[in-house]
């Protein structure tokens, strides 16, 4: 499966700060643009909630290609989460973010010296598993630990999306377009990620935390404003 080593990521967009300096400001703004940007230029649909979901809306992060090619990224809903590198803070974060992977076959890498592989299922598994660690750190963990610790989870997500026949599985069917989609589901002491392919091609994942997945329902975003 292609993973997002092989891409450049833009994002996530930093979320507003209290009373910011100009020049902080300004590089908040730019990088908010830039996602933005991103979401806009891609070929291919984004998904989200559906519109049962009434909350707050927003951009993530994009991943991209060498040559510029934009080949997957996140909305999110809910509340922002936030990474808290000393353990403190609320631990009821409500949120889900879906992951949209455009579907391509195997290809070459843009300077045209390598070949990338297909995009799967897999690959939405895996960008959704390593997005739910990059929000994750537990209080119990040693800040010069944690390095450490996100890399071993991250290989472990990798394999455990490596392996979506595994125990570590389940099967959750849920609408996307009103049509019902078989996901492969898996929950941890962190939250829960899921990963599926729409009748359309596309592969999504989604990942959250104090949302139930079961009650979710996933639809192309109509319009990006939305989450903007």
């Amino acid at each position: 499966m292609e993973t997002t080593s092989r891409v450049g990521t833009a994002g996530p967009a930093p979320g507003p700060t209290p009373s910011p300096e100009p020049a902080a400001s300004a590089g908040v703004e730019a990088a908010r643009r830039q996602v933005a940007d991103g979401f806009v230029r891609a070929a291919f649909p984004w998904y989200g909630l559906d519109a049962a979901f009434t909350g707050p809306r927003w951009l993530m992060q994009v991943g991209v290609s060498a040559d510029g090619t934009v080949q997957h990224g996140t909305t999110g809903h809910g509340e922002e989460p936030a990474i808290r590198p000393d353990g403190s803070g609320p631990d009821d974060e409500r949120f889900a973010a879906v992951v949209t992977v455009a579907a391509s076959p195997v290809r070459r890498t843009g300077d045209g010296t390598g070949v990338l592989d297909a995009t799967s299922v897999s690959s939405a598994a895996w960008l959704a598993g390593s997005g739910l660690l990059a929000y994750t750190w537990p209080p119990q963990l040693d800040h010069a630990l944690r390095d450490d610790w996100l890399e071993q989870q991250t290989e472990a997500a990798f394999a455990l999306a490596d392996d979506l026949g595994g125990p570590e599985w389940t099967t959750l069917t849920l609408p996307v377009d009103g049509v019902p989609v078989p996901f492969h589901y898996r929950e941890s002491e962190f939250g829960w990620v899921l990963a599926g392919t729409t009748a359309g091609g596309a592969h999504l994942g989604a990942y959250g935390r104090g949302m139930s997945a079961y009650g979710l329902g996933f639809a192309v975003v109509e319009d990006l404003a939305a989450y903007t």
